[in-house]
């Protein structure tokens, strides 16, 4: 289809968008949202708070009602991963269908300071079940896959991570451990680069940043990418420093941040869901060596599991 043709299409229920699935739309907006420029983030965020009212405009419309121009809409169409504004209307078409079946409606997440304990459960729990929500829809599963048949062949892993994403990358560390493969996680810049410039084909380095601006993780996955292994960005800014030097991208949900509730949070929640998919898809790769290594850990670790003794009785006013 001609670019003109796409610019006047009417008919946003006719055939299926080629590119990420309707679902996967806000997260990809909200993962891309620090690297977009000011139009084009008014475009995605039109897009992504009303897709009912967009389905319906044409690309001239759409970019009169976002102050932008034709060229930003079919830019941010094609940045959103679509093909055109053609499939960004169809996806948007198909996710106002979805909310209109019976979708829960939006909690906001913003919590006040004298908001009740019991409302303070409630957003964050639906915020980190969004969070989750996100993460899962925007996955590129090809690139999941990819890492984990890298990871599963590995000669040695290394993990690099520092505050929060530090934590996350401790846990895949210790997964892969207890799975019988060689895995350290470097929480020092200085360890981390010294690790890294050992490395060579047939290892993989694994980083853990939400930003993906963090110089203490880019500098040695700097190092394990030019000394020929294979890298990995587990990060909120697929298109971040990070990525330039990433074989491999798993984008995690980037999660609005308020006063009360920091980033790093909701962004734990989300690369920790990116780690289990990549242990478990590692183990069932190695299951034959995994399962064994896994049980004889668990008889390691049972005796320092004390069963609990008689139940304390309650304690007494005066």
């Amino acid at each position: 289809m001609s670019q003109s043709a796409e610019e006047t299409f009417n008919d946003p229920s006719a055939g299926l968008p080629q590119g990420p699935a309707p679902a996967a739309l806000r997260a990809r907006v909200r993962g891309l949202g620090g690297s977009m420029t000011r139009s084009v983030k008014a475009v995605a965020e039109a897009v992504a708070a009303d897709p009912a009212g967009c389905a319906r405009l044409t690309v001239t419309a759409l970019a009169e009602r976002t102050g932008t121009s034709e060229a930003t809409v079919v830019r941010t169409a094609r940045l959103l991963g679509y093909p055109g504004y053609r499939d960004l209307r169809l996806a948007l078409a198909a996710l106002a269908a979805q909310q209109e079946s019976g979708a829960a409606p939006a909690v906001t997440v913003d919590i006040a300071v004298d908001d009740p304990l019991a409302d303070v459960v409630a957003k964050l729990a639906h915020e980190e079940a969004q969070t989750l929500a996100d993460t899962a829809a925007g996955l590129d599963l090809a690139q999941l896959s990819a890492a984990v048949d890298a990871l599963a062949g590995a000669r040695r892993i290394d993990v690099y991570g520092v505050g929060a994403s530090g934590l996350v990358g401790q846990d895949l560390a210790q997964k892969l451990l207890r799975i019988g493969l060689i895995a350290h996680a470097h929480h020092d810049p200085h360890l981390a680069v010294t690790n890294a410039v050992l490395l060579r084909p047939g290892d993989v380095a694994v980083a853990v940043t939400h930003s993906g601006g963090t110089g203490d993780v880019i500098e040695p996955l700097r190092h394990a990418f030019e000394h020929g292994a294979t890298t990995i960005a587990v990060t909120g800014r697929p298109t971040s420093p990070v990525t330039q030097y990433a074989d491999l991208v798993l984008a995690t949900s980037a999660a609005r941040e308020t006063r009360l509730r920091p980033a790093a949070m909701s962004s734990r929640t989300s690369q920790l869901l990116v780690v289990d998919c990549l242990f478990v898809g590692v183990a069932q790769r190695t299951y034959e060596t995994a399962a064994p290594a896994l049980a004889a850990s668990y008889e390691a670790l049972a005796p320092r599991h004390h069963t609990p003794g008689p139940p304390r009785a309650p304690r007494t006013t005066r």
